[in-house]
């Protein structure tokens, strides 16, 4: 055999290895999906059992209603017992409480646990101890803000806020010393923005000193953990860069960023909930984990109220989705968070068009048939070539017959003669491998695409095909696109040398095989961007014949 047969047989045996490994190193089998729990927590609570709440409905023409609203310098003291509030929009379903003036619950109705027709819609929080609610604060020294506190709302038990209307709650708390406690949640019905502002105001005769704390904490167990390449867990922008905390990693310790950050979260591999701190409302961000749970802990400076002195602190949260569009324009650099990694080059243009293609068919897998068709038209001339190249090496197998038969002593004058044969022809020995290399990456920026894309979570294409994002439960696709590429094996001009030629034969076993556990909505791909090649291959030799 001779050194450009060589080249041959290594590239074929490096091209099965290199995707063979690829995927089984960079792209391990996903985890049977689970429903997605996504449990993360912010409070604010106070001393004593002293509280006021005040719910505040505002029009997109900025005209406002009070509901329930109480005094604002006097401490309402109640016994009762605390009691929820439901706040319906069209994106979620969230539960406050006044046990602590938290969120205890929240449910996406846009985005479903599963993709059964029965199943629950995704649940970010669920009621459970008060250390786990979100939006918990906590005041230190002299500003004494417990978990403890009782707050009291006047307001109704269910609102609804529809498409542009807003909706503001607030919860009023004084203490025994004098400081007055005011949390405000705004919240708007097409949207998944919650901003919160919590003002302290000094009612007492003396100067309050202190700090105040914003915990999100996440309930953690072993079933949440991401892959390699789907990342679950705190993350925190610092500095214009994403870092990503594993939380193995916090059994040693707390990780603790400075002023310098913007905001900080907690991730799943579709959903998140972030929180972006005021630049007077953070000092340091300290994430830590407390048996099983993550806490992301936003702390403030110590600062000083005077008597009848107040201070605002802002918080905007999003609790939600990652969904490009939404977190655009949410702002603070959000949508930085939705990265397809080392291919996000080549996967933010293949999502595009991707997404282009879906927005006239309403059907991913149409849109992934449509971008394929795209794809190889572009790749045409280059397959085309290849093809032809091919051709003309099969043509040319005699007269290397009779090369090697004559140089068969003389490796070096063999190698010599056979390169001035291809020269003398115009053939590319290596030209029959091109398309395919060169589709490799195109091909893992759509695996990245089809796997992290929030869009195509649980989408449906046709029959059995309920979610592209997952493998197809009956292995119909894989088996199908397995055939389509021994079809196309056969079509493909053969080579002299027999182990090439069993290498090649054995792809579509291995890519079968390999693509027992792709989600569907790549093998369609593949599939179809066989049967293209099987075309194509039918025409050029009808063309040549």
């Amino acid at each position: 055999m001779n050194s450009a047969e060589n080249k041959n047989l290594v590239l074929a045996m490096v091209l099965m290895l290199a995707v063979w490994l690829g995927f089984s190193i960079f792209f391990p089998p996903q985890k049977e999906q689970q429903p997605e729990i996504v449990q993360t927590t912010p409070v604010a609570v106070s001393q004593a059992k002293e509280e006021t709440v005040v719910i505040d409905k505002v029009a997109e023409a900025e005209t406002s209603s009070v509901v329930g609203e109480a005094p604002a310098s006097v401490a309402v003291q109640t016994s009762a017992p605390a009691r929820e509030i439901t706040v319906e929009t069209d994106k979620y379903q969230a539960v406050f409480t006044t046990d602590g003036a938290r969120l205890i619950s929240f449910k996406l109705k846009e985005y479903m646990a599963t993709a059964d027709a029965d199943s629950a819609p995704v649940q970010m929080y669920e009621a459970g101890p008060l250390r786990y609610s979100t939006f918990r604060t906590t005041g230190a020294e002299g500003f004494g803000l417990s978990e403890g506190a009782l707050f009291e709302t006047a307001a109704t038990s269910v609102v609804n806020v529809n498409g542009q209307e807003r909706l503001e709650i607030l919860f009023k708390h004084v203490a025994a010393n004098g400081m007055q406690y005011v949390k405000s949640f705004k919240v708007r019905g097409d949207k998944y923005v919650i901003d919160m502002d919590f003002v302290l105001s000094n009612l007492s005769q003396t100067p309050l000193r202190g700090t105040v704390n914003l915990a999100m904490v996440q309930r953690w167990d072993d079933s949440m953990e991401g892959d390699m390449y789907s990342f679950s867990g705190p993350a925190t922008l610092v500095k214009d860069e994403i870092d990503q905390v594993d939380v193995d990693d916090l059994s040693d310790g707390s990780v603790s960023y400075g002023q310098d950050m913007t905001w900080t979260s907690f991730q799943t591999k579709y959903f998140l909930s972030v929180v972006v701190p005021g630049a007077k409302s953070v000092e340091r961000i300290q994430i830590q984990r407390k048996g099983d749970a993550v806490e992301n802990v936003i702390e403030t400076p110590y600062f000083t109220l005077q008597p009848n002195e107040e201070k605002t602190l802002d918080y905007m949260a999003f609790i939600g989705p990652k969904e490009a569009s939404q977190l655009i324009e949410a702002g603070h650099q959000l949508d930085r968070i939705v990265q397809f990694g080392f291919f996000n080059l080549l996967a933010q243009p293949l999502f595009t068009v991707l997404t282009f293609f879906y927005g006239f068919f309403k059907n991913y897998g149409v849109a992934i048939i449509l971008l394929t068709v795209l794809i190889k038209i572009i790749f045409w001339p280059l397959t085309h070539k290849s093809y032809s190249s091919m051709k003309s090496m099969q043509k040319l197998q005699p007269e290397m017959a009779k090369l090697r038969d004559k140089f068969k002593n003389d490796k070096e004058r063999l190698n010599k003669e056979m390169m001035q044969l291809y020269k003398t022809h115009s053939v590319n020995p290596l030209g029959g491998c091109l398309p395919m290399i060169v589709q490799i990456p195109v091909f893992f920026a759509l695996y990245k695409v089809l796997l992290e894309s929030i869009a195509l979570r649980h989408a449906p294409f046709a029959f059995w095909l309920t979610d592209l994002s997952a493998k197809d439960p009956y292995y119909i696709t894989p088996i199908l696109m397995g055939a389509s590429m021994f079809v196309q094996q056969k079509m493909t001009p053969t080579t002299a040398d027999p182990m090439q030629a069993k290498i090649f034969m054995m792809m579509p076993i291995v890519f079968t095989f390999m693509f027992l556990n792709f989600p569907s909505g790549l093998v369609i791909y593949w599939l179809v961007n066989n049967l293209l090649t099987i075309l194509q291959q039918y025409f050029i030799h009808r063309k040549a014949t």
